[in-house]
């Protein structure tokens, strides 16, 4: 059983929670356990709610990856939250440990589709029909041994982009089995969602909040703190593939 999810901040228009690995954002399989179960229970038990608990999904994270994940408490939230991710309005960085050794500095953009038969995303050429952009930006923050820490910008929000994008360049996330590692990680796949900012539904002012690594993560040789690029900011970038 994965872990229980953690409270980062709450009002009464948001739930911002640090998602453990081994959880679905929504109940993918009948009777696993989900970050929207558990909010259920978690808000009706907090405040004493009768009857159904309203909770708005307006981004998901693939189960295996943990960190910094926002549910809507209304419909007039998840409304206004739902635009924001749909005009790229937030800002989402995660951090990720991947084998190779990937530039300083590094702008991904290639063209995604879902193979349904595998199942799986894959890249293919721009005209394919069904392919969808993905873009990202990311930088080295720091080598652990044979395995090196970035950091990712996303600019789009396609499934399993960073795990595709970065894989199909020779970056494999650690214990990412389905797109390359050859490294195993008790911890699910070795993707967290770092820093999360959007703006408040209601306040309309800008609100950052950021998720702590999980523990599993000091067997890579990371410590929950923030690191210096062990390398220089200029430096090659990848190129275009797709």
């Amino acid at each position: 059983m994965p872990s229980q999810p953690s409270v980062l901040y709450e009002d009464n228009h948001l739930l911002v929670i640090d998602k453990p690995p081994g959880m679905s954002t929504q109940g993918a399989v009948p009777g696993a356990p989900s970050v929207v179960d558990w909010a259920r229970s978690y808000l009706k038990r907090r405040y004493a709610k009768p009857g159904n608990v309203f909770v708005g999904v307006v981004s998901r994270l693939d189960r295996d990856v943990s960190g910094a994940l926002v549910l809507a408490r209304t419909s007039k939230a998840a409304a206004r939250l739902n635009d924001q991710f749909r005009l790229r309005t937030t800002e989402k960085i995660y951090w990720a440990m991947v084998e190779g050794t990937p530039p300083a500095t590094f702008d991904c953009v290639d063209y995604l589709k879902v193979d349904e038969r595998r199942p799986r995303v894959e890249t293919v050429d721009a005209g394919i029909a069904g392919a969808q952009e993905a873009r990202l930006q990311g930088r080295r923050l720091r080598c652990a041994g044979s395995l090196n820490l970035v950091e990712v910008r996303l600019e789009t929000g396609r499934k399993h982009q960073i795990r595709v994008q970065l894989a199909s360049r020779g970056w494999p996330i650690v214990g990412d089995r389905r797109y390359g590692s050859t490294h195993s990680f008790a911890g699910g796949v070795a993707l967290h969602a770092r820093r999360l900012t959007l703006q408040h539904p209601t306040r309309r002012e800008p609100m950052t909040f950021e998720a702590p690594l999980p523990a599993s993560w000091t067997r890579l040789g990371v410590a929950d703190s923030r690191f210096p690029p062990d390398v220089p900011e200029s430096g090659e970038k990848s190129g275009r593939r797709g």
